[in-house]
């Protein structure tokens, strides 16, 4: 997989929690990304106790589909992703979660350089608390504070940055605001992606047309299936003729 373009063209990611993800449950919801041409995989998670690398196994073993290493904390690293973001939690102010542990995993991490993605990690507040703000000892930028989302974007991509994720977090009740994700998508030149509460096929409509150019999927698809289908039905409507 090559990381130089990353993601390109508009598409979808599942992301796979390895505490949650297992057995039938990583089978079926792995043929339900096959059948509806699913980009990547997202391995990873705020709290994760189970070894990445059976998840990442198990992945490979089941379909071709790339994956991707979103790591939670230092205990997921490894080199079995065909790519690994590298994460720099830029909406907040935690020193070990802007550099602090990148510090700690770069000599693991040097040999695979070629395979990272550094990447501007920005929580925007979506209704409850969630895991991630919990766990990172951040808060989150509110969700009418467009301004302060694009500054914080346009400073990533400054600070050579490739690509922005907008999160709402596990969990969250409401997705990142279409009102923010045109902000940042109009004001920086980078990919940007988004995560976090979308649950049916307009919010991922919105988002794409807001300018976006990954949506990631997670607990949605546990409890609804079928969303993975439409939204790489409606992904493919916004794709350029090849």
């Amino acid at each position: 997989m090559k990381t130089t373009n990353f993601p390109g063209k508009k598409s979808i990611a599942l992301l796979l929690d390895p505490d949650k993800t297992k057995g039938d449950s990583l089978k079926n919801i792995l043929d339900i990304a096959v059948k509806s041409n699913t980009d990547y995989i997202l391995a990873g998670g705020s709290l994760t106790f189970n070894n990445i690398d059976i998840l990442i196994d198990g992945i490979k073993e089941l379909c071709s589909i790339p994956v991707i290493l979103f790591p939670g904390n230092l205990l997921q690293l490894t080199h079995k992703a065909d790519a690994i973001l590298l994460l720099s939690l830029i909406s907040g102010r935690n020193p070990e979660l802007l550099i602090g542990n990148h510090v700690i995993a770069a000599p693991y991490l040097k040999d695979i350089k070629d395979k990272l993605i550094p990447v501007g990690y920005i929580l925007i507040s979506c209704g409850n608390k969630t895991s991630v703000e919990y766990i990172s000892h951040t808060e989150a930028i509110p969700s009418d504070k467009s301004d302060i989302a694009v500054a914080t974007a346009i400073a990533g991509e400054m600070l050579g940055l490739k690509m922005i994720y907008l999160e709402a977090g596990s969990g969250a009740s409401n997705p990142v605001p279409v009102s923010i994700v045109r902000a940042v998508s109009e004001n920086v030149s980078i990919p940007v992606s988004v995560g976090g509460g979308i649950t049916n096929n307009k919010e991922v409509e919105e988002i794409f047309d807001a300018g976006a150019h990954m949506v990631i999927l997670g607990n949605a698809c546990e409890k609804n299936p079928d969303l993975l289908y439409d939204a790489c039905r409606i992904r493919d409507k916004f794709r350029s003729p090849e």
